[in-house]
């Protein structure tokens, strides 16, 4: 041992620091591969098998996170706890593990200490994860006030003003023939069919120059980097910051002009479809202790339902096109149960779009095999033992539930990686019910009663205290997107030997993006179709949605013009 130690002190520092630095290294694996083998805690969920400490199984996970489950599941069980980047993550899979997380107390666990340091920065402080869990819930509530029956039958018509628009106006179907991103189509059309039914008129006219470029900035706050350190001077978090600033005096400014027109009586200037959306349901809420929202408050839940929902909406519709242009048949037969129920020329409303079950049909069955968000968090605070087990999950922890696992279970979904709409003909049970509907035991969390049940397979809003409040405004902004441009467009797949793109998980996006997604197009004439396909082109940088390279995939749209 002296010899050695004399060799190794006779190096030169060339060869000694990364010799040092190399028997650390070597000493910390061993160490965890031999306190995984021989020392496990029996008092603890198993845990994943990994060799480096702190990278644990993050490389596994990242790259296909229901492949990872899986794997896991048939391994360890249905609850099994991995690392990642340092932090030991709790899968509990089922609706057992629904229950168990979704569920659980807030004084167990909480979203804000895993969500706050990533949202605080864009939102602004004093709403949603920073606050007190019962001022969020509050705040929840007086959101939802926007997403009554006559808001959503008066969002309806905008909705469908907005999509037309868009094929009519946009680059992406100029001409008769061409090309279309689908990924950046989605996402614009996205923006702007919620800008115009949430934020009102005076923000989706500032959405083509002004606001477009804040929201570009503010979601570049939404990397990866700033789950962990979201105060690193990066260039993007420097915009995000200056970006939301900007937007919240643009907020403020809009809801003191709103303010002084009501106090002047100008009945002229006031728009009546001020009075359905958030800002003016914001401006006229209180807390329950009484208290009104401030107009900064106001700005910042502004800001933070400006961005929400966003990227999932998108990814979703992006998601139903390009299923549906492996199945053309599905989208005739979608034209023709708008003209069998609708009639032909008839105007879509709210009570119409509910009334075409095959169109809710494809929208549920694409939030089935590709739900938004495939990993929900919650950060443990007081040790929670498993039901059943000898198990607790300890304090410093992190849970992580997946409702979309359960989704592509073959023991509840035959074929479920199989994208078929029609598995949910006539109802499929607990699965099937309608968005909203309130069965069994119930729950108020202080933004209204909802079902405590998470037994179901089907959960892409979430379920608890945090399931998303506009479930039902999603349903409806997606619902007449798809069916606006089912009234224009003819989906079909030029390549006859191609399969829809896999997910690619390894690009973040806030938490899940999709490949960039190209989509040829043919215009045809009224009540005339056009056969002939059209090459890919290349495509500029999206203005909405940062996603992966390239993939040149080909799809074809025919557009309809009624």
């Amino acid at each position: 041992m002296a010899s050695l130690y004399g060799a190794y002190r006779s190096l030169p520092l060339s060869a000694s620091i990364p010799l040092t630095i190399a028997l650390i290294i070597a000493f910390a694996i061993a160490q965890n591969v031999v306190s995984q083998l021989w020392f496990p805690d029996r008092k603890r969920p198993p845990v994943v098998f990994h060799v480096f400490p702190w990278i644990g199984s993050t490389v596994q996970y990242g790259m296909d996170p229901y492949k990872f489950f899986a794997e896991c599941r048939a391994k360890h069980g249905d609850c099994f706890t991995f690392i990642l980047l340092g932090t030991p993550h709790t899968v509990y899979l089922g609706a057992k593990g629904n229950n168990f997380i979704l569920n659980g107390k807030h004084s167990d666990l909480n979203a804000e200490d895993i969500y706050g340091k990533l949202t605080t920065p864009v939102f602004g402080n004093g709403v949603i994860y920073d606050c007190p869990n019962e001022k969020l819930m509050d705040q929840k509530r007086l959101v939802k006030e926007a997403f009554t029956t006559k808001a959503l039958r008066s969002y309806i018509p905008k909705f469908v003003k907005e999509v037309e628009d868009y094929v009519r106006t946009s680059p992406n179907f100029k001409g008769q023939s061409g090309t279309c991103n689908i990924t950046e189509a989605l996402a614009e059309i996205t923006i702007y069919t919620a800008t115009v039914s949430l934020q009102g008129n005076e923000v989706r006219s500032k959405f083509d120059d002004t606001f477009a470029t804040l929201y570009r900035h503010l979601d570049d706050g939404f990397q990866p980097i700033n789950f962990v350190a979201p105060w690193l001077p990066l260039p993007q978090n420097r915009r995000r910051d200056r970006a939301r600033q900007v937007m919240e005096d643009l907020y403020i400014d809009i809801i003191r002009r709103r303010r002084h027109r009501a106090n002047a009586g100008d009945q002229q200037q006031h728009d009546e479809e001020e009075e359905s959306d958030m800002i003016a349901a914001l401006m006229d809420g209180q807390y329950k202790d009484g208290t009104t929202l401030s107009d900064l408050h106001v700005a910042r839940l502004m800001i933070a339902m400006l961005m929400a929902g966003q990227h999932n909406t998108a990814a979703s519709g992006a998601w139903v096109l390009l299923n549906l242009a492996h199945r053309p048949e599905l989208v005739e037969e979608l034209w023709q149960e708008q003209l069998a129920v609708l009639g032909p020329g008839a105007e879509l409303t709210l009570e119409g779009l509910e009334s075409l079950a095959l169109n809710k049909q494809v929208m549920k069955e694409t939030l089935r095999l590709h739900s938004p968000i495939h990993s929900i968090l919650r950060a443990v605070t007081a040790p929670m033992p498993v039901p059943g087990t000898d198990w607790a999950v300890p304090r410093g922890h992190v849970v992580l539930a997946s409702p979309g696992f359960m989704a592509r279970s073959e023991e509840v979904f035959p074929r479920p990686m199989v994208w078929d709409p029609h598995r949910w003909d006539g109802g499929a049970g607990e699965e099937d019910k309608e968005e909203g509907e309130v069965t069994g035991p119930t729950v108020n969390y202080g933004f209204g009663v909802m079902s405590k049940s998470v037994t179901s397979p089907y959960l892409p809003f979430g379920a608890g205290r945090h399931r998303c409040v506009g479930e039902k405004f999603a349903y409806v902004q997606l619902g007449a997107t798809l069916a606006t441009l089912v009234r224009l467009l003819k989906m079909e797949q030029v390549d006859p030997e191609a399969d829809v793109p896999a997910t690619d998980y390894s690009v973040c996006s806030f938490l899940l993006s999709i490949q960039y997604l190209f989509a040829p197009f043919e215009r045809a004439l009224a009540n005339e179709r056009c056969s002939h396909t059209v090459d890919v082109l290349e495509a500029d940088e999206p203005c909405f949605d940062q996603v992966a390279s390239p993939v040149k995939e080909k799809w074809v749209f025919l557009v309809r013009l009624r």
